[in-house]
Formats: structure tokens, C-alpha cells, sequence
């Protein structure tokens, strides 16, 4: 898969996808508040319709309370001739003052259709006194309506009204959309129970009540209806389903019949996908019914889909473009870089890529070309210290045999001749040939026992010659001994302790060799107590800096012995063979001797190239 399909895909699968993912839910959180968020708004509306309704009833409860406070009823209800009592003749002159002012209330009161009396105590020419005329509307007989279901109910309610809502009692309030308040009327004086007052009133207010809603953009599409607790629909404001059963409309598994005040589901009315409030009015045996389309609420959330949607696709076709037209610059850049680095894999370190743009691509061929100078100048670098270790490797067989030291021991074995110690000239003989064998190894590497062989040897030579200068003693464990490291290690080390470190002093000097093994290395430690070295001496021997000018200084090293140089010629083989992990550590302070530290990987002869390289 190339870049430019990777580049793609990613886009697709980080930017793309991810934003469809978050739209989709989104989408389907908004969808799914919106019932709750609108079943919220509808309680709210239904309560403020029912408490503008509840205010229609009290304001008609305190008219007729006003009638009946001022005797107005009750003085109708005593009067010789009923049929005078009707309030619309304008014939009537000889009406006190408590009924004409009442008159001029139920005048002043546009929503009052109908009123009259019945007259409970009958033995008149009519039980039933009319107050407010209808035309074509035929009243109830006191007769049948004493044997209808409310009338014991209103007597029960002992003079608080009862309200009927349309299509009730149609035998009794009619056919109109009217509501009717009926209550109990009696007599101020004793309490005595005179008749009955039926008060019927047009359905304008409702309408004012509905229409006030209706007015809100929110609202335009929802229905609401005045529904009893038998189901019966009471009012529509639509005029539509008036009179009929509203469980005929809504789905078979709803119970009408509920204790809870309000409830709000979404579910099908008339086969239509709506949201359904219920909420019960206090004190009256109704409940309000509100019904909105869910196509309707959802129509914003589809609008925004649809436009995510198309953002979406937008998005894709604006993605294939940046993909034809800046992709392919930006592949074609990375594929010439590519093309080059294949060069350098073939061996062309000369390989530069040529430099243009002013953009991140540019700062990317700028990184090539400035990683192929670096690289470059690493190799110079191993070339030069290539050059550095092959002088140091000169400087090791210029000091493999120092001319004093092979004077000086021939010297001491012809004095062991001369006189007659034959014993001790063949010890003397058999050593210095130890030392010679070991130096003139072709191997690079040996085991440590020859080593410290090659060190006993050359530690028992300068004991003959200077016997009471010093004392040795190596402590090696013999799990060390088969152990690989450079042959003449120890041996300068301890060739520096006895030429300068017990220059000059008055005691008996002592050199211990010890050694030491832990997981990866191990440790070969020289310690004596001599005078020691300053600090500038540690520094001039100890972690030599290969591009200092003043260690250059130090190279070619002449023939003659000089403090340090076979110290400086241990550290360097050390760390070109091993890494800058490994080498010589000192510790040195005047009058307080000096202890040399030397750290090398560890292995044996069976794995000593694997060890080697891993070291390098």
C-alpha cells in the first residue's frame, strides 16, 4: 500500500468516519430528547390550560354565587307568576333593584347561552322557571331529571356547583358545545332547599384559551382536546371528534384509565406517529389530551441531518481532490528522497537531493542532506581513530621489550653466573623467557591465566633486582582464569607503580593485584602505596580526549620510558577494543598511593565473538 492510499485512509478513517460516527449520535440523542424536552413543554401547557379553565368556572361560580347572595333565585322561585321571572323581557318594569342589577351582570356576561330553575317543592303550573331564554332548546322535566343520576349528586354537593361538559348529558344540556353549572339553591333566611339553578355558557373562552396557544409556532400543530374519565372526548378545538371515544384513536395496549396526574408517550394517534400528553385537572373529573406530530418535531433534526449528510459527502468529495492534487506532490517529493536513500544503501554517500519548496518537504530534504554531511563526517571520524588506534597498537610493541628492562635482567643473570648461583640463573632465564614468549604472540586476545603468568614473571625479575623495594601478592580467583583480555594489561600497570609510584620513598613498597567477576564483566584491580599523583597527572593519563591537540602531542611516543605512557597505552587498546564502557578508572592521591581500576567485558574462549561484537 502506497503513501498516498495510507494518507487516504487515514483521513477517511480519523477525520471521516469519526464525524459520521459523532453525527449519527448526535442525531440519535437529539431524536430521542426530543420526546422527553417536548413532554416538558406540553405539561407545562396543559397546566396553564387548565388553571385558565378552573378560572372560567370560578368566575361563573362567583356570578351565580352573587344571584344567590342577593336572593335573586330565590325570589324568583317564590314569585306568584314564574314565567315573569325571565330576565330577557325588556317589557318588565316592576323588577326591584337586587334583579336589575343581576340582570345587568348575566347582560354583561357574553359567555352565559342559557339559564332557569326547577322548583324542588312543585304544586305550580311549571316546575321549571326560566331566567336567561334559548331559543330551540326543550328543558329537561323536573320529573325526569328527578330521577336522573345527578340530581342526587347535586343534592349531595348541598349547594357547591357541578359542572357538566358537552355530550355528557346531552338529555339535559342539549346538543351544543356548552358547559353547564348546576347547583343547589336555598333559602337565605332558613337553608331550606328551593330548587336547583342551571347555568349554561358558551365555549368562547375555551376557544380564547386555545387560541392563545395555537398563536406559538411551537403549538401550530398540536390538538387538544377535553377528554372525561370514561374516554369521551368533550371538546376539540379542531371541531373534529367532539362527542366521540378517544381509545378508538389511540394505540389497543394504552389504559385510559390512570391514577398518575400527567403522562406523556409516543405512540400512534389516528395512525399517525404523535406524542400524547394527558394531563388531569384538579377538582374536575376531565383530563386535557395534547397530540403533536412527531413529524412535526422531528423536522428540524431531519433538516439537520440532511444537511450533515450532505456536509458529509462534501467533505469526502473536498478529501478525493486533496488526495489527486496535493498528495501527489507531496508522495512525489517523499519518493525522490526515497530514490536516494536507495543510493546511499548501494554505497553513494556523494547522494544529495536537490532543495526546493518552502514548506515542510523542503525542511525534509534539508534533514537528508544535513543526515548524509553528519554521516560523512562519522566516517572521517572512524578513519581518524582508526589511524589513532593503529598508533597506539605501535606503541604497545615499541613497550612489549623496553631496552632497560632487557639490559637490566641480563645484567642481574650475569651476576647471578659470575657468581656460581646456577639455580637462580636458570629461574631468572626461564622467566625472561616467559615474558619474551607472551609478548611475541600473535594473538591479540589471551587467557587471563597467561597473564598473570606473564605478570609473576616479570614481578619475580624486579624483585631479584630490587628486593627490599617491594612486596607483591595477587589474589585471582580461578573461576577468572580462563577468562579473555588483552595480553600486556597488567603488566605496564604494575611496571608504573614500581618505576614511579615507589620513586624516593622510605619504606617498603606493596603491590596487590585482586580480582573480581559480576554478571557482564570483570574487574582486575592494582593497588600499591606509593607516592601517588597529582591531579594533573590523572588528567593528563585518565579519559584523554583523541581530538585534543595536547594528546596528539603525546604521539608518536619516543623510545625512551616516560610516566604514564604505558598507563595512556593500557586505556587507549581498552577502549577501542571494548567501547567507552570499559578501561582504566584511577584513583590517586598524593602520599596516598594509587588503585587502578580495569573493567572488561566478560567471556571466555567459547564465546568470544559473540561477546566481542556486543562490547562494540
Amino acid at each position: 500500500m502506497n503513501l498516498r492510499i495510507k494518507l487516504f485512509t487515514a483521513f477517511l478513517g480519523l477525520v471521516i468516519i469519526p464525524l459520521f460516527i459523532l453525527g449519527i449520535i448526535t442525531f440519535w440523542i437529539t431524536f430521542n430528547s426530543i420526546e422527553k424536552k417536548y413532554s416538558q413543554q406540553a405539561e407545562y401547557s396543559l397546566k396553564a390550560i387548565g388553571y385558565s379553565i378552573k378560572n372560567v368556572f370560578q368566575e361563573m361560580d362567583n356570578v351565580t354565587d352573587n344571584g344567590i347572595a342577593k336572593g335573586v333565585f330565590q325570589a324568583a322561585l317564590s314569585a306568584k307568576d314564574p314565567d315573569s321571572q325571565d330576565l330577557t323581557a325588556t317589557t318588565q318594569l316592576e323588577l326591584n333593584a337586587n334583579q336589575r342589577n343581576f340582570r345587568s351582570l348575566l347582560y354583561s356576561h357574553p359567555a352565559i347561552d342559557y339559564a332557569f330553575l326547577y322548583n324542588i317543592h312543585g304544586g305550580r303550573k311549571s316546575n321549571v322557571i326560566a331566567i336567561f331564554n334559548k331559543e330551540n332548546f326543550e328543558t329537561l322535566p323536573y320529573e325526569k331529571f328527578k330521577e336522573h343520576p345527578l340530581y342526587n349528586e347535586v343534592m349531595a354537593l348541598n349547594g357547591q356547583p357541578k359542572w357538566i361538559a358537552p355530550h355528557e348529558y346531552p338529555e339535559l344540556t342539549g346538543s351544543d358545545n356548552v358547559f353547564t353549572q348546576i347547583r343547589l339553591i336555598k333559602e337565605l333566611s332558613n337553608l331550606e332547599r328551593v330548587g336547583v339553578l342551571v347555568v349554561q355558557i358558551k365555549n368562547w373562552e375555551f376557544e380564547k384559551i386555545f387560541q392563545n396557544l395555537k398563536l406559538g409556532s411551537q403549538m401550530r400543530d398540536t390538538r387538544f382536546m377535553l377528554v372525561n374519565d370514561k374516554g369521551l372526548i368533550l371538546y376539540d378545538y379542531h371541531l373534529e371528534l367532539d362527542g366521540q371515544q378517544i381509545k378508538a384513536y389511540l394505540p389497543k395496549k394504552l389504559k385510559w384509565e390512570s391514577d398518575e396526574r400527567y403522562r406523556s408517550f409516543k405512540g400512534k394517534f389516528n395512525n399517525q406517529e404523535s406524542v400524547i400528553s394527558i394531563y388531569k385537572l384538579q377538582d374536575y373529573p376531565w383530563s386535557l389530551v395534547s397530540v403533536t406530530s412527531w413529524s412535526y418535531l422531528s423536522q428540524e433534526v431531519t433538516t439537520f441531518a440532511k444537511w450533515f449528510v450532505a456536509i458529509i459527502c462534501v467533505c469526502l468529495l473536498t478529501a478525493m481532490l486533496f488526495n489527486l492534487i496535493f498528495m501527489n506532490r507531496i508522495t512525489g517529493t517523499i519518493g525522490v528522497i526515497v530514490r536516494f536513500m536507495r543510493k546511499v544503501e548501494s554505497g553513494d554517500l556523494k547522494a544529495r537531493v536537490d532543495e526546493k519548496g518552502d514548506d515542510e518537504l523542503l525542511l525534509l530534504q534539508k534533514g537528508f542532506n544535513n543526515q548524509m554531511d553528519k554521516i560523512n563526517e562519522l566516517f572521517e571520524q572512524v578513519k581518524r581513530e582508526q589511524r589513532l588506534k593503529a598508533n597506539a597498537e605501535l606503541r604497545v610493541l615499541q613497550a612489549q621489550i623496553k631496552p632497560h628492562f632487557l639490559f637490566n635482567t641480563l645484567e642481574s643473570i650475569n651476576v647471578l653466573a659470575v657468581q656460581n648461583e646456577g639455580r637462580k640463573v636458570s629461574e631468572m632465564v626461564l622467566r625472561l623467557a616467559n615474558i619474551l614468549r607472551i609478548s611475541i604472540q600473535d594473538k591479540e586476545e589471551i587467557k587471563l591465566s597467561l597473564e598473570i603468568e606473564h605478570l609473576r614473571s616479570y614481578l619475580e625479575i624486579q624483585k631479584f633486582r630490587f628486593e627490599e623495594l617491594f612486596e607483591y601478592s595477587i589474589d585471582i580467583p580461578d573461576e577468572m582464569m580462563n577468562c579473555l583480555l588483552l595480553k600486556l594489561t597488567l603488566q605496564p600497570l604494575v611496571e608504573n607503580s614500581i618505576q614511579h609510584g615507589f620513586e624516593g620513598i622510605n619504606y617498603k613498597g606493596r603491590i596487590a593485584v585482586t580480582g573480581k567477576m559480576e554478571e557482564d564483566r570483570i574487574l582486575l584491580r592494582v593497588e600499591d602505596n606509593g607516592i601517588g599523583m597529582t591531579n594533573e597527572q590523572l588528567v593528563k593519563i585518565q579519559y584523554a580526549d583523541l581530538d585534543d591537540p595536547a594528546y596528539r602531542s603525546l604521539t608518536p611516543y619516543p623510545n625512551h620510558e616516560r610516566r604514564g605512557l604505558g598507563l595512556r597505552s593500557v586505556s587507549d587498546r581498552l577502549r577501542f577494543q571494548y567501547g567507552s564502557r570499559y578501561g582504566l578508572f584511577i584513583c590517586s592521591q598524593p602520599g596516598y598511593g594509587t588503585t587502578i581500576q580495569c573493567v572488561i567485558p566478560r567471556y571466555e574462549a567459547g564465546v568470544h565473538d559473540e561477546v566481542k561484537s556486543v562490547a562494540g
